[in-house]
């Protein structure tokens, strides 16, 4: 059986079903393709559950902490993991059912389910029956990479997808990656009560951002109990269910590390494999991620790819980011690029990390004439008075230019008021803007100005 539509979106993802609705607003009839659950990695293995779970661990580290507010409680503060991972799950399940009922209100959208591959150019296969079409849209997303460790084929272990499903706490758990997905879990399972270690190849975390970022990291990490094992080369897995070891020979000296379950966070890949990539003549990079321009088209014409798919971006709001310059090139003739998006995002630990722009390392790598402004969150009002004063602001500026060029929060509230420089950058506006404004008191945002005001010379090489 065969079937013809004008447009065909593969993957319901952050990207799919907006670009899907624009595309069925425009007259085109649309065949929306899904092998599993509408939504996509945020909807239901990713944001969503992973920071409904974070909510969980902060409330349980707030109830430890009731006693520094004046609130007496009267015992210790007990997790019930199966009640979190329910609540977990009903926040996840309720925004899949919305995406769905979204999808299914749709104009000329079809929803078909089951897995796509190209049969050639412009034609799909989905089970029995071949879809064709002259627009076709990738949004694949990725899943979590495999390593090649010594001992990945027997001894088990968990990735951010089945570590989510846990109904009782780990004794001890052990993860392997000391990057976004790590850390945030970490923390987490820490809270929750479990003894945790996380074992990082690199010598310090987070390597890309800069030192005082990564050393303030492991402060808040190690006062809440966790270790932290880093330089851990040639990595062995070893043990059993309930009794795992990995083993870091080349670390000096050598590491071993023993747990009762193991968490694997060292990357993810983009899921491309079984697509059938070649027959369409798509052209992929070494690693597997569809090449794409400024505009997310592909080789092939008529064939764009967004989201994780292509290289371009890890984070949902990127991902999102792709629908919409596809939508203004393809339906609203205004010539939006990838290149014109600036770098932002932010690691969800308590107190979160929020990142724009350049690091100041980037920042003299690139020639600028730079200045730092730096304030610490104990001298910022309302992290004095919510109780939560590790971190700090960090503000980086081109003294020629008076341009932003980037910024660090490490605090509370961090990840919402770096949008008020983020915003500027996006105007191209001089950092005079910020230190102008009136900002609104008590509030974090409030001390950006006073940070800009107090600009140095970058001491750093």
């Amino acid at each position: 059986m065969s079937q013809r539509f004008d447009a065909v979106v593969v993957g319901t993802g952050q990207a799919g079903p907006s670009l899907a609705e624009r595309l069925g607003q425009s007259g085109r009839k649309v065949a929306v393709i899904e092998r599993k659950l509408v939504g996509g990695t945020c909807v239901n293995t990713g944001c969503i559950p992973t920071k409904s779970m974070v909510a969980s661990a902060y409330a349980a580290q707030l109830g430890r902490r009731a006693l520094d507010y004046g609130v007496r409680y009267g015992g210790d503060i007990q997790v019930d993991m199966e009640l979190v991972w329910k609540r977990t799950r009903g926040i996840s399940d309720r925004s899949r059912s919305s995406v769905e009922s979204w999808l299914d209100g749709m104009p000329n959208i079809t929803l078909l389910r089951g897995h796509a591959a190209f049969e050639s150019a412009h034609t799909l296969r989905v089970g029995d029956t071949l879809i064709e079409a002259g627009e076709i849209f990738l949004n694949t997303g990725g899943r979590a990479a495999t390593p090649d460790f010594p001992g990945i084929d027997t001894v088990p272990y968990l990735t951010n997808v089945g570590i989510m499903d846990l109904r009782e706490l780990p004794r001890h758990l052990v993860i392997v990656g000391g990057s976004y997905i790590g850390l945030e879990f970490g923390q987490m399972f820490r809270r929750f009560g479990a003894e945790v270690t996380i074992v990082e190849r690199s010598e310090r975390l987070l390597p890309r951002e800069d030192p005082e970022v990564s050393e303030a990291i492991v402060d808040i990490l190690q006062r809440e109990g966790i270790t932290l094992h880093l330089g851990a080369e040639c990595i062995e897995l070893h043990g059993q269910s309930g009794d795992v070891s990995i083993v870091a020979r080349c670390a000096d000296p050598r590491m071993e590390v023993q747990g009762t379950h193991l968490l694997l966070a060292v990357g993810r890949r983009p899921n491309t494999d079984m697509l059938g990539l070649d027959k369409a003549g798509i052209a992929v990079d070494k690693r597997g991620y569809i090449v794409v321009d400024d505009q997310c088209r592909t080789n092939v014409e008529g064939i764009w790819a967004m989201g994780d798919c292509n290289g371009k971006g890890a984070f949902t709001h990127t991902s999102f980011n792709d629908y919409e310059i596809v939508a203004a090139n393809l339906l609203d003739k205004e010539p939006r690029r990838i290149s014109d998006r600036i770098a932002a995002y932010a690691l969800f630990i308590d107190p979160p990390l929020a990142r724009v722009g350049l690091t100041e390392q980037e920042a003299l790598h690139k020639g600028h004439d730079v200045r730092v402004g730096v304030r610490p969150m104990t001298r910022v009002g309302r992290a004095i008075e919510k109780g939560e004063t590790l971190g700090f602001m960090k503000v980086i500026v081109d003294g020629g230019t008076n341009q932003l060029l980037g910024a660090a929060i490490l605090g509370v509230n961090g990840d919402e008021a770096i949008h008020c420089l983020l915003d500027t950058m996006y105007a191209n506006a001089p950092y005079q803007t910020v230190t102008h404004a009136v900002h609104i008191h008590p509030t974090v945002a409030e001390l950006l100005p006073t940070t800009l005001q107090s600009l140095k010379p970058a001491t750093t090489a």
